[in-house]
């Protein structure tokens, strides 16, 4: 079950998109993919960074 604030998100969604529900079908997978393209990006520096160094606090 969604919560509250998922319930909100998805209301306000579909009235930016005029209530067309396809409209905000389409803009939510268009925000999932670029999101996916900057994560791609991301992994791709972390890899290019090396292997992860580790410091100590004193």
């Amino acid at each position: 079950m969604a919560s509250k604030r998922t319930e909100m998100a998805i209301e306000k969604i579909i009235a930016a998109c005029d209530g067309n529900m396809r409209g905000a079908l389409e803009a939510l997978l268009l925000v999932n993919e670029h999101l996916e393209t900057e994560l791609h990006q991301l992994y791709a520096l972390a890899c290019r960074a090396g292997p992860p160094r580790y410091r100590t606090v004193h």
